[in-house]
């Protein structure tokens, strides 16, 4: 069999083998509950992203390249629609290209807790490269997410073959659990009005480039965040507001006296 054979044959199979790969993504979403569902981005869309020139991606080399593009699916997550779900099969890493998304843990008594923003630029289910085959939080989208759904086992090769991309991984590793114990803490030992206070200055859209993000979040889901009820979370965020600290504006909160806020977030 010829060379040019041969290559074709190659050609054939990894079309094959991307074309499965969105089947099984239209078959994980069909039935999920959603009033909108996201949509898969193909080459003609203007949303699409020709090239990994992504931060995280820098240092690979050119064949390093074409196996991850060749590997992956650009998705658009819809607000509310969720990018993981909590135990369920993990057979692929979202790599976070644009939008925020919310990390959190289902409780076993019903009660949610929320770990995170993420970012563009960051990566959803890592652990399912290394350590287990399902993920163990839930992800849902805040605002409108596009991401790369990349096969597990390519970021695996990736990192098995490529030190610097594997040093850059465990670094993300390593600052996102510090963040978890730095989030443990404040549950831990702080009491609730050092809690909100926290969660407002971290949640404020001077650390998310101006994105307002309380308005996509529920009172709920705000509560979450500090590990409190939801009655707690609404007395507390009333007691600001009377107290000039704040300014409740619909679903939106507008942070009037920082100082007094990160004074209360130290002291607890």
């Amino acid at each position: 069999m010829s060379h040019v054979t041969t290559g074709r044959l190659k050609q054939a199979n990894k079309k094959i083998e991307l074309f499965q790969w969105n089947m099984c993504l239209s078959l994980l979403f069909k039935f999920v509950p959603q009033a909108e569902t996201m949509k898969t981005i193909s080459h003609t869309d203007k949303e699409f992203v020709c090239d990994i020139t992504l931060p995280c991606f820098s240092a690979l080399t050119p064949d390093e390249t074409d196996m991850v593009r060749g590997s992956r699916v650009q998705v658009v997550f819809r607000q509310s629609e969720n990018l993981a779900k909590q135990g369920a099969f993990a057979s692929y890493v979202i790599f976070v290209v644009s939008g925020y998304s919310r990390q959190y843990i289902e409780g076993s008594n019903g009660r949610d807790y929320n770990l995170r923003i993420i970012r563009p630029g960051e990566m959803v289910g890592l652990s399912a490269v290394f350590n287990r085959n399902t993920f163990n939080y839930s992800v849902v989208a805040v605002t409108e997410t596009t991401g790369f759904l990349i096969e597990k086992e390519a970021i695996a090769s990736l990192v098995k073959q490529n030190g610097t991309f594997a040093f850059s991984i465990i670094r993300r590793y390593c600052e996102h659990n510090s963040r978890l114990y730095t989030s443990l803490d404040n549950i831990l030992h702080q009491q609730t009005n050092g809690r909100m206070a926290t969660v407002l200055l971290t949640l404020s859209p001077e650390n998310f480039g101006g994105e307002d993000l309380f308005r996509h979040l529920s009172r709920r889901e705000l509560a979450d965040f500090a590990g409190i009820s939801t009655e707690g979370a609404v007395k507390v965020l009333k007691s600001f507001e009377k107290d000039g600290l704040i300014k409740l504006s619909d679903k939106s909160i507008i942070l009037h006296d920082r100082q007094r806020l990160e004074e209360i977030s130290r002291t607890g």
